[in-house]
C-alpha cells in the first residue's frame, strides 16, 4: 500500500510541476502585476521582476510582452533606486554620527593636552628634585612616606594622562579617516544614483516611443516589426553573400567633402549594434552611412560609434533599427523620401538602399553624379572612397532614395 500510495504522489508531482515551471518561464497575459504582493524592500520582488522581464524578452513578439517586458525594466531600475536612497540615507545618518563623535573627541582631546602641558613642567621640577630633599624637608618618617606616596600617585596620574591623551588622538584619527571613507562611499553612490536615474528617465523615453511609434496598435506593432526584422536579416544576407564581414584597418579617408568611413573599420567594426545581437561590422551600413553624411555638414566628429550611442537613435521596437530621425553631436538629421539627380545636382548626397531579389539590402551614400553615372561612398567595400556605383551595383537595384535633412 506504501508503493501504491508513493506512485500516486509521483505521479501527482509529475503533471503539477511542469505547469508550475512553465508558469514562471510565460510572459503575463494579464494587465495585472503579478509582484504587486511583495514588499519594494522584498528581494522576491525584484527576482520576480526579473522573471517577467526574461519571459516576456523571449517572447516579445507582441505589443503586450514587449510593453510588459518594458514594465519591468523600469519597476527593476526602479527598485535599484529605492535601494540607493536607502544606503544614502544610511551613510548620511553614520556620517552625521561620525561628524558628532569627531567633534567631541576634538574637545576632549584638547583639554587632556591642555592638562597635559600644565602638569609636565611640574613633573619635571618633582623628578629635579633630589631625594635627599625629600628627606630634608619631611618632618619624620611618616611623613617621609606620606610625600614619596604623593609623589608615586602624581607620576602615575601622569603617565595615565599622557596614555589618555594617545588613546583619544587614536579615537579621533580613526573617526576621523571612516568619516572619510563613508564620504568617498556616498559620493560613489550618489553617482550611482545619478546613473540609475539616467537609466529609468532612458527606459520610460523608450516606452513612450513605442507607444508612440506603433500607436499602441498590435497590428502596426507587426508591420512595424516585421520590417526592421527583414532590413536587418537583409544586412546580414548581404554580409555573407560579400564573402563576410571581416575587419578592416587603416579605413578612415577625410577630405574637403567630409570623412569616409567603413562599416567593417576595427575601430568599431566589432562592436554591438546598439547593444543587440547584430555587429556593425555586418549590419551597420545605414549607420555608416549617416555617420558619413554628418561629416560632409561640418559635424566632423561624428563617427558611427557616435550614432550606436545614443539608444533613442534606434527604433524602441526593435532596438537594431536605425530611426528615420537621430541625433548626433547634437544636432537632429531626418531621411525624407527624394530623387537622386535633383538632389546632387544642388550639391547635396543622398542615401540610397540597395535590394536584390533574395531579400539582401545594403545602404550607400551617393556623393556626385547624374543620369546614373554616380560616385558613392561604400561603408562595406575595402577602401570605397569615392568609388563608381556601376562598377558594383545595378541601377535597378536602389529600392530607397533619402535627401537628408540636418
Amino acid at each position: 500500500m506504501k508503493n501504491i500510495k508513493w506512485v500516486f504522489i509521483l505521479v501527482f508531482l509529475s503533471f503539477w510541476l511542469p505547469v508550475r515551471i512553465a508558469a514562471q518561464e510565460t510572459c503575463p497575459s494579464t494587465d495585472q502585476d503579478p509582484c504587486a504582493h511583495f514588499a519594494n524592500n522584498d528581494p522576491q520582488k525584484s527576482s520576480c521582476y526579473q522573471s517577467i522581464s526574461d519571459a516576456c524578452r523571449n517572447q516579445s513578439d507582441t505589443l503586450a510582452s514587449k510593453i510588459k517586458y518594458m514594465n519591468s525594466q523600469i519597476q527593476l531600475t526602479t527598485l535599484r533606486i529605492d535601494a540607493t536612497k536607502t544606503k544614502i540615507t544610511t551613510l548620511l545618518n553614520e556620517i552625521s554620527q561620525l561628524e558628532t563623535e569627531v567633534v567631541r573627541l576634538e574637545s576632549v582631546l584638547t583639554s587632556r593636552l591642555a592638562l597635559l602641558l600644565h602638569r609636565i613642567p611640574e613633573a619635571y621640577k618633582r623628578s629635579s628634585t633630589p631625594q635627599f630633599g625629600l628627606l630634608l624637608f619631611s618632618k619624620n618618617v611618616a611623613d617621609f612616606i606620606e610625600r614619596a606616596k604623593y609623589i608615586q600617585t602624581v607620576q602615575q596620574e601622569d603617565a595615565a594622562l599622557v596614555f589618555q591623551v594617545k588613546a583619544t588622538q587614536n579615537s579621533y584619527n580613526e573617526s576621523k579617516q571612516v568619516r572619510e571613507e563613508k564620504k568617498s562611499q556616498l559620493l560613489e553612490i550618489q553617482t550611482e544614483l545619478q546613473q540609475q536615474n539616467d537609466e529609468l528617465a532612458q527606459q520610460k523615453q523608450e516606452e513612450n516611443a513605442l507607444l508612440a511609434q506603433t500607436q499602441g496598435q498590435e497590428s502596426v506593432y507587426q508591420q512595424l516589426l516585421a520590417q526592421a526584422k527583414a532590413q536587418l536579416a537583409g544586412f546580414s544576407g548581404f554580409a555573407s553573400s560579400q564573402g563576410g564581414a571581416t575587419i578592416l584597418t587603416n579605413q578612415t579617408v577625410c577630405d574637403d567633402w567630409g570623412c569616409y568611413y567603413n562599416q567593417r573599420d576595427s575601430q568599431w567594426g566589432n562592436v554591438a549594434l546598439n547593444n543587440t545581437q547584430y555587429s556593425i561590422a555586418s549590419d551597420g551600413c545605414l549607420l555608416t552611412s549617416m555617420a558619413m553624411i554628418y561629416t560632409h555638414f561640418g559635424h566632423k566628429n561624428v563617427t558611427p560609434l557616435t550614432i550606436n550611442a545614443n539608444a533613442s537613435n534606434f527604433a524602441a521596437y526593435y532596438p537594431a533599427f536605425l530611426n528615420r530621425t537621430i541625433v548626433a553631436d547634437g544636432t537632429t538629421s531626418s531621411r525624407i523620401s527624394s530623387e537622386i539627380d535633383s538632389e546632387l545636382g544642388s550639391g547635396r548626397p543622398v542615401v540610397v538602399g540597395i535590394k536584390y531579389s533574395n531579400g539582401d539590402t545594403h545602404f550607400v551614400v551617393l556623393i556626385s553624379g547624374s543620369g546614373g553615372n554616380y560616385i558613392m561612398n561604400d561603408p562595406f567595400v575595402p577602401n570605397g572612397h569615392k568609388i563608381s556605383f556601376a562598377d558594383h551595383y545595378p541601377l535597378h537595384s536602389i529600392y530607397e532614395i533619402d535627401r537628408i535633412s540636418i
